[in-house]
């Protein structure tokens, strides 16, 4: 009997990850899956994750066949943590609801996924912090990019077609409390801070 179960565990898994393999797109590839341990199932159907080269995806077998998947893209994962239990590791996700600009993270949510085993767990949180942390950097960046933008950058008063009104005073103000700010979150260094300051002046 328990080599039947095995064999029904063995089939309905490798369905499973034959359907992760179908949504695959071009050159995307799995890095690490993990599957939710039977004590934490329901009615024998148990969830299977996995980390891509592109992003995080959860299967599970419909209850009327098939598969239910969510999935979202790693630029659009806040935070991954993990928590190694007696009876298994729960996996936590945090999706930003907006990605697409580098500071707008708006209608978060938190994927909770609990009853995997430790090392694939393990496997799936480490794939899931370097991702974290890559692409924490690239919003970063694209946020410098953004406030170094807003703080008036190279193009103040470099346009002589452009007549200045009569809230420039004002504008440079703003820019350079903006670039004041950049400077105190570290976000640009000291020189750049100065030279940003003197453009924003010169444009005057």
């Amino acid at each position: 009997m328990a080599t039947n179960d095995n064999s029904s565990q063995d089939f309905h898994l490798n369905k499973a990850l034959e359907h992760l393999n179908s949504v695959l797109v071009t050159g995307e590839t799995i890095e690490a899956w993990a599957i939710q341990r039977r004590l934490f199932a329901l009615t024998n159907r148990r969830i299977l994750i996995a980390a891509t080269s592109g992003r995080f995806i959860k299967i599970k077998r419909g209850l009327l066949g098939g598969f239910d998947m969510t999935d979202f893209r790693w630029q659009d994962l806040g935070d991954a943590k993990i928590k190694v239990g007696i009876f298994g590791a729960d996996i936590f996700m945090k999706i930003f609801g907006s990605a697409d600009l580098a500071i707008s993270k708006d209608s978060n949510r938190v994927l909770i996924l609990p009853g995997f085993r430790k090392d694939q767990a393990e496997k799936i949180y480490r794939l899931a912090q370097a991702q974290d942390q890559s692409w924490r950097e690239k919003r970063r960046i694209r946020e410098l990019e953004e406030l170094r933008a807003k703080s008036g950058g190279v193009t103040i008063g470099t346009n002589p077609g452009i007549q200045q009104t009569g809230n420039a005073s004002e504008d440079a103000a703003t820019k350079l409390q903006q670039a004041k700010d950049m400077l105190e979150k570290k976000l640009i260094t000291d020189s750049e801070y100065e030279s940003i300051k003197a453009r924003i002046i010169s444009g005057l």
